[in-house]
């Protein structure tokens, strides 16, 4: 780590910077991860709303004078608003994913240099099958598709 000119004033201020970026690192990398959960409360949350208003509309809309053609506008219209709200959810966990994987190669970087080569290892693609996001991901894509395939059979045939 220090190089032959470098006094021992210099390696210790060297340390003590790695050591709080290691800090800084471990600490992002913790907010990285809670930010999924909140992530997936903010889509349930919009999603169960949306959804919802969209059966209250199939359920009232002859009560409430609401031409058909219009039902069917709103319930589509609410559930492209809830794939928009799915889309979003999961481009920010992508996004969070991928800031995760950087987060961790300088994690890996700070400790090969101070500590060793080798002391953490480094992410691999192959462990795609442990991480929550993946399954989170596949949660709110499932729903979605769930959502326009129960609309699409049991909501939009029935507004006449």
């Amino acid at each position: 780590m220090a190089d032959a000119g470098e006094t021992e004033s210099q390696a210790a201020v060297r340390k003590e910077f790695a050591l709080e970026r290691y800090r800084y690192i471990l600490q992002q990398i913790h907010a990285v991860n809670e930010n999924v959960h909140r992530f997936l409360a903010i889509y349930q949350a919009l999603a169960t709303a949306l959804v919802g208003a969209a059966i209250v509309l199939f359920v009232s809309y002859r009560k409430w004078g609401v031409a058909p053609s219009t039902a069917r506008g709103g319930v589509i219209g609410l559930l492209v608003l809830a794939t928009v709200v799915a889309a979003f959810t999961c481009m920010l966990i992508v996004v969070g994913a991928l800031a995760w994987l950087d987060y961790r190669n300088e994690e890996c970087d700070i400790t090969d240099e101070v500590v060793g080569l080798g002391f953490r290892a480094r992410p691999r693609s192959g462990n795609l099958l442990r991480w929550y996001e993946t399954y989170v991901l596949l949660f709110i894509l499932v729903s979605v598709a769930t959502m326009w395939v129960l609309a699409g059979v049991f909501l939009l045939p029935a507004v006449r």
